[in-house]
């Protein structure tokens, strides 16, 4: 018979120092990114830890600039073997008090149209699509070698006021 463990969360600002821990998360281009983009002073980055380790299993951005009146989530992850546990839902909710702290009336997100398990996620927690967009970053290929990933985006609101 299984037996389920409790293991509390810490979401608190994300730092240089986790990175090195967070490579679950995306590439080093990826984490290269996350590291010079951590002294914005209109974005947040936030990490869901293990509270006892302070080792990360998830992390997310949530962007002041990119929407008048709104917070843009993005770059969320979760460590692949804690995936359905919560750790994504608490990053959310997280996120939407930052963005509610600063004053603001909307949180957005864009989520890959290939990735309906994270969209159903969104719209459990009332996000409404309302568009689409393309996306795309550089990536690693197995060979070494950085390649553009291309894709396209829905767009999701929800108020949160």
């Amino acid at each position: 018979m299984p037996t389920e463990i409790v293991v509390p969360l810490l979401i608190r600002d994300l730092t240089e120092a986790d990175l090195p821990h967070c490579g679950w998360s995306g590439s080093r281009l990826h984490l290269e990114h996350v590291a010079r983009e951590l002294g914005r002073d209109d974005a947040d980055y936030l990490v869901a830890c293990v509270a006892k380790s302070g080792f990360p299993v998830g992390k997310g951005l949530i962007d002041y600039r990119k929407t008048a009146g709104a917070g843009t989530i993005g770059q969320l992850a979760v460590h692949p073997a804690l995936q359905s546990c919560g750790i994504g839902t608490a990053l959310l909710l997280a996120a939407e008090e930052r963005i509610r702290a600063h004053g603001l009336s909307h949180a957005e997100l864009g989520v890959e149209v290939e990735n309906p398990r994270a969209r159903a996620l969104y719209e459990r927690l009332g996000y409404v699509a309302y568009g689409t967009e393309p996306d795309g970053w550089d990536e690693v290929a197995p060979d070494g070698s950085i390649r553009r990933y291309e894709t396209t985006c829905t767009l999701m609101r929800k108020p949160i006021t």
